[in-house]
């Protein structure tokens, strides 16, 4: 039995030095040369994904926009938080006001602006009506992006 088993171990390992003897001498008669079309849709979808890389990277886990709003009052009244909520929609009506709570104050902020540049342009144009100070904080805003800025 024992004789059976070393002859068969001992041709097996025979059997595969010919084998690796064997791929060792081909040699490729001629160079082969491999052409590889790629479909138009794939330079699509790469350009899609990128946008949602794009997209997903400035958004919050909640779903609204890394961006920057003006703060221009924190206070502990209410009436006067909801009144300058009021004449900042009066003399802005493009732009959106919030009154936010976080105990024990009322924070009024001002704005949805992607850029700070935008905010910084806004909040200079805004002192002059409200001296009491105008503060740019970062913030999560409500923004919707457009097709046209996305290709930049």
């Amino acid at each position: 039995m024992k004789q059976l088993i070393c002859f068969l171990l001992f041709a097996f390992c025979f059997s595969l030095n010919k084998v690796e003897a064997q791929v060792d001498s081909i040699q490729p008669k001629t160079k082969d040369t491999i052409i590889v079309t790629k479909d138009p849709r794939l330079d699509i979808l790469t350009q899609k994904q990128a946008l949602v890389n794009k997209r997903s990277q400035m958004m919050t886990s909640n779903g609204l926009y890394k961006g920057y709003r003006l703060q221009l009052l924190s206070t502990n009244n209410r009436n006067q938080a909801f009144k300058l909520k009021y004449d900042l929609l009066t003399n802005y009506p493009e732009h959106k006001a919030y009154v936010t709570y976080q105990a024990p104050y009322f924070k009024v902020r001002f704005g949805n602006f992607l850029k700070k540049e935008e905010a910084e342009k806004m909040r200079k144009q805004i002192s002059k009506n409200f001296p009491s100070g105008v503060f740019l904080v970062d913030d999560a805003i409500e923004y919707t992006p457009k097709d046209d800025e996305d290709a930049k």
